[in-house]
């Protein structure tokens, strides 16, 4: 299926591993020009992508310099993934509301909002131009609003709502604006070392192995495992098409059937 983005370009956030590696690339196996951002730009990025800047996408001043490293490098943005967020396990305190101390509460909505509204500000006259699509990742924890670290379903929530303000706005100007919320993905969060699956683990007692695999009967999953960066990154890359002309502030689920509400 030929997907017509052959010559278009996109910015990545979030590009050096994971979701965001695996967007970016997608999207250069079809033919786009990726200019992609991440704090450690690492060798996988480079081979894919036509240019990069390390910058922390959590700051006014780091947001507004990769997207004018991505102008000068690119010409003009067709396509926005803002896919970076999360954050550093290793300073995420883990437990209830009284748990958490209130700058943790900032720093996730720095990451996970405030990013991505400077990002998507800065580069909205170039995507507005082009008539292109913004993309953003966003979570089921969204939905869940007692799952995860407090802070973050909290802060993904605002950053589906933040689209569909976008879309409602931006639509009638010709830019798609789409939110994808994956479940559990095999990413570096969950899999790594020093990731939030290796320390929800030790909290529960048992190896991250023993954890990982316990995820897809307690998230309750009817795919039975969890999905894979590509699979995400599939959903992306055809959300950034024509041949998605007609989805508009969706936010579409991708979650192993995680979630069971109609």
């Amino acid at each position: 299926m030929d997907l017509g983005l052959n010559g278009k370009t996109a910015l990545v956030t979030g590009a050096s591993r994971g979701i965001g590696l695996a967007v970016s690339e997608a999207l250069a196996a079809e033919g786009v020009r990726v200019f992609g951002v991440a704090r450690t730009i690492t060798p996988e990025l480079e081979k894919v992508a036509a240019g990069t800047v390390s910058a922390d996408l959590s700051t006014t001043e780091g947001a507004n310099a990769a997207v004018e490293a991505a102008l000068s490098e690119l010409g003009g943005i067709d396509i926005l993934v803002n896919n970076a967020g999360g954050g550093d396990a290793d300073k995420l305190v883990l437990g209830g509301f009284l748990d958490a101390p209130e700058a943790q509460w900032r720093t996730l909505f720095d990451l996970n909002l405030f990013g991505v509204i400077t990002a998507t500000r800065a580069a909205l006259p170039s995507i507005i131009e082009r008539r292109g699509a913004i993309i953003t990742v966003s979570s089921i924890n969204s939905r869940i609003p007692a799952g995860g670290p407090s802070g973050y379903s909290e802060a993904k929530a605002a950053l589906t709502a933040f689209g569909k303000r976008l879309s409602e706005e931006f639509g009638p100007q010709g830019v798609r604006v789409n939110t994808v919320s994956p479940g559990p993905v095999g990413t570096d969060i969950w899999r790594g070392p020093k990731s939030l699956g290796a320390a929800l683990a030790a909290a529960n007692g048992i190896t991250q192995e023993q954890f990982l695999a316990a995820i897809p009967s307690q998230f309750n999953m009817a795919s039975g495992r969890i999905a894979e960066p590509g699979e995400v990154a599939a959903l992306v890359t055809f959300l950034a098409s024509e041949l998605a002309a007609s989805i508009i502030g969706a936010d579409l689920v991708i979650d192993g059937g995680t979630l069971k509400q109609v």
